[in-house]
């Protein structure tokens, strides 16, 4: 039995165990079922996130102190039961796989359940705790998937969902996995993983990719793609702690690390810095068998509706120091690009560079997603954010990324407080409003909203959610979408 708090109209179940501890021998192991209880748990309060170091300037900043004890899971659900079984909508936040957690204000799901719809939230493991390889670790494992231990638990809290949900009046038929940046590319992977197949049935990408970007990913074991494996990433990461070897003493000596000595220094700030002792996700040959590029090219991904879409000013990283590096990569197609990126003539490569980076990392590939599930046969919804808050419109020449996750949760109260402006109210109420029609039916359309047509290739509508409104019309950024397509199809 379990214990929530009611409050207008929903009640919250916070902190529910939907695996053991991934602690002591059972850190960089698959999830154990979660310890049973009798009578009645509390769950009145966030669990703890998951184990990391925070950074100043994160867009959902945590509501509990990390810790390695975290994998817990969040219901919100209408207060009034009804007779029928009701839509579920489980979220996975993003932060790069090394931040992030179930416990932001701006992730409650209180609009949704006011909606009729079961919203769930859940904690994954991340950075190293989540992604880590070694060879001691591999013999270990013998048979059983290993590496990826955040895609695990985002498994298992699927797996809870399938057996739980009832009991809170939701239908495990009728589940949309939805997610942001790192989140949205976690849905990606697990409509590419046979070990989540049936878990759920519609999925929406916020701002996630989709190509393989800055080289893929590593390989489990093998050096791929001029990437060095995970493993030599973890070993890299166990002699900079002074453990060496490749046996269980060493492993052990890992284990007994304490965990801020596994974070050592790792977040959104300095994941780059971290690349030669951090391997991120990985081809593991179990839970990964390959890109979500390779996956949804070949027809191997899971064939369900999809809503997909990135921010204006999506995040994308440029190095480029002049205007001739920022168009060098197009080739002979360097004017044309100048032309599309650099409409407003700026003499900042920075500032051009960025919409070049943000395209390639954000953008084109959610529209690649779209075409590739509209070719499978399934309604695919591309859209745009590019709206900005009223009281951040002198800062920001369009939406960067996660920003428009206020507007998706209907949360900006809490975002934006004393600057809330009555047209951020509107335009969150609307867009929360797309998300839950398409939740209950798998089409987002209803309730006088502006229409939103399923993305082909010969139409290329998209909804734009702009300053004014949602406006559905024909992608105004194609020739340069275009470009950056040659680009991520060109063969090196």
């Amino acid at each position: 039995m379990l214990r929530g708090i009611s409050d207008a109209g929903v009640v919250a179940y916070k902190g529910i165990p939907y695996a053991a501890p991934p602690t002591g021998n059972l850190r960089w192991k698959a999830p154990q079922p979660a310890a049973h209880w009798s009578g009645i748990h509390t769950a009145s309060q966030f669990g703890h996130d998951c184990m990391q170091l925070p950074f100043p300037s994160d867009a959902a900043p945590l509501g509990t102190k990390p810790d390695e004890d975290c994998l817990v899971v969040n219901v919100w659900a209408p207060e009034a039961r009804t007779s029928s079984k009701l839509p579920v909508m489980v979220w996975i936040y993003g932060g790069g796989y090394v931040n992030g957690g179930s416990s932001p204000a701006v992730y409650d799901g209180s609009q949704f359940a006011k909606q009729g719809v079961i919203f769930v939230s859940f904690n994954y493991r991340l950075g190293r705790f989540g992604f880590f390889a070694h060879p001691a670790l591999t013999a270990e494992a013998g048979s059983a998937p290993l590496g990826n231990y955040a895609f695990l638990d985002q498994i298992a809290a699927l797996k809870w969902v399938q057996h739980n949900i009832a009991a809170f009046g939701g239908d495990p038929g009728k589940v949309t996995l939805f997610g942001e940046s790192a989140g949205g590319g976690s849905v990606l992977t697990m409509m590419t993983s046979p070990l989540s197949r049936g878990l759920f049935q519609q999925a929406i990408i916020e701002s996630g990719g989709g190509r393989d970007g800055l080289g893929g990913m590593p390989h489990l074991s093998e050096t791929a793609n001029g990437k060095p494996s995970a493993e030599s990433s973890g070993l890299a990461f166990a002699q900079s702690k002074g453990i060496a070897g490749t046996d269980a003493a060493a492993l052990d000596a890992l284990r007994k690390l304490p965990a801020d000595a596994i974070v050592s220094g790792l977040n959104m700030a300095s994941m780059f810095q971290a690349a030669k002792t951090y391997s991120g996700p990985m081809i593991d040959g179990k839970i990964v068998l390959e890109t979500p590029q390779s996956a949804f090219l070949a027809g191997h991904q899971m064939k369900i509706p999809v809503m997909i879409g990135a921010n204006s000013r999506d995040i994308g990283f440029s190095f480029a120091k002049t205007m001739q590096e920022v168009v060098a990569p197009f080739g002979a197609n360097q004017d044309l690009a100048l032309a599309a990126y650099n409409p407003d003539h700026s003499a900042d490569p920075r500032v051009v560079g960025t919409r070049v980076a943000a395209d390639r990392m954000m953008i084109e590939p959610a529209r690649f997603i779209a075409q590739e599930v509209a070719a499978s046969g399934q309604p695919a919804y591309e859209y745009r954010f590019s709206y900005v808050a009223a009281s951040m419109r002198k800062q920001w020449d369009g939406a960067p990324h996660a920003t428009e996750i206020p507007f998706v949760f209907d949360t900006v109260k809490s975002r934006y407080e004393a600057a809330l402006d009555p047209s951020d109210e509107a335009i969150a109420g609307t867009t929360n409003s797309y998300w839950v029609s398409f939740a209950k039916t798998g089409d987002p359309n209803g309730n006088g909203r502006p229409h939103w047509s399923p993305y082909t290739p010969q139409s290329d509508i998209i909804l734009d959610f702009t300053d004014t409104g949602a406006v559905a019309t024909p992608d105004p950024w194609k020739a340069r979408l275009d470009l950056t397509e040659q680009l991520a199809t060109a063969k090196p």
